[in-house]
């Protein structure tokens, strides 16, 4: 008999749905238009003429329906958790995705603040790319605060 703790489980569960998030595929307009393909390494987001390729779109979008608030609108940081605008100037996007999968618990003068985990989240998991390239163009001053354009609309 084997028996495997919940913690486990969870963790492998996160681990699926972000494999899965980055095998899935690019969405019909940017895969129509390879100028708008991005990477979440090398080429998170496309900004042009003030628009942003449909990625960055959905990951403001996704943004704002589950981490704003706790980081407040746009990524400038709230009362419960930091502006993950200067966290990504200088947090890779391997230890974004880690930290969002995982959740993080850290020590401070008030007490302990914790990031619960979305590894199991699929509104937040399929989208992390999108996510972390909206964030990273907030964090390279590449868009303002607010909706952002869409290229092509």
């Amino acid at each position: 008999m084997i028996i495997v703790s919940a913690p486990r489980i969870l963790v492998a569960g996160a681990a699926l749905v972000f494999m899965i998030s980055m095998a899935a595929p690019l969405g019909a307009q940017q895969a129509d238009n390879p100028d708008l393909q991005t990477d979440p390494v090398e080429k998170p987001y496309i900004v042009q003429d003030g628009k942003v390729d449909p990625g960055t779109y959905n990951g403001f979008r996704r943004y704002h329906s589950s981490c704003h608030v706790c980081h407040g609108p746009d990524g400038l940081g709230g009362s419960f958790a930091p502006a993950l605008v200067e966290s990504l100037k200088v947090l890779s996007y391997d230890d974004f995705a880690a930290v969002v999968a995982n959740g993080k618990a850290v020590q401070g003068a008030s007490g302990q603040r914790v990031m619960p985990s979305f590894g199991t989240d699929q509104n937040v998991m399929l989208y992390i790319n999108d996510i972390y390239g909206y964030l990273k163009a907030r964090s390279d001053n590449a868009i303002g605060r607010g909706r952002p354009e869409r290229i092509g609309k």
